[in-house]
């Protein structure tokens, strides 16, 4: 992970989802994105804008049940994890997470503390908080342009 660090204010899920197109056109795959933030703080909408920026076209789903969805893009995959749920790190052995994360993947983690040593060791790290005008976020470990 860069040095680099940070911070923005984001006052709508418009706005939310237009930080999500700058990160993926920041980002270098094979990629593995750290998402912290409380429940509702955007942290799906933040992934929506990513996607959406790397031509999936539909609906975005929270993997809050699910555990992960995928999205199969133009030339790389795309995983979104919410490890919230996760009762024992080793359920992500039991999934196949290191099939989901190779060469040619995006892998988002929310809660990612959840999975111990399991999962792997961030590129990029934003943690989303509430603020009075929206939400803040600190992004570490990425060169927005």
């Amino acid at each position: 992970m860069t040095d680099s660090s940070m911070t923005l204010i984001i006052s709508s899920s418009e706005q939310m989802e237009a930080l999500g197109a700058r990160i993926a056109r920041a980002i270098t795959v094979p990629a593995v994105i750290y998402l912290r933030g409380e429940l509702g703080a955007g942290k799906t909408t933040l992934v929506r804008g990513v996607l959406r920026e790397l031509g999936h076209i539909g609906l975005v789903k929270s993997p809050t049940f699910t555990l992960v969805e995928s999205y199969s893009l133009n030339t790389i995959d795309a995983h979104h994890f919410d490890l919230y749920r996760l009762n024992d790190p080793q359920e992500l052995d039991y999934i196949g997470l290191s099939e989901y994360c190779h060469e040619h993947s995006v892998c988002f983690f929310e809660w990612p503390d959840l999975g111990g040593q399991l999962v792997p060791k961030a590129s990029c790290e934003i943690e989303l908080t509430y603020h009075d005008d929206g939400r803040e976020c600190s992004i570490k470990g990425l060169v927005l342009t």
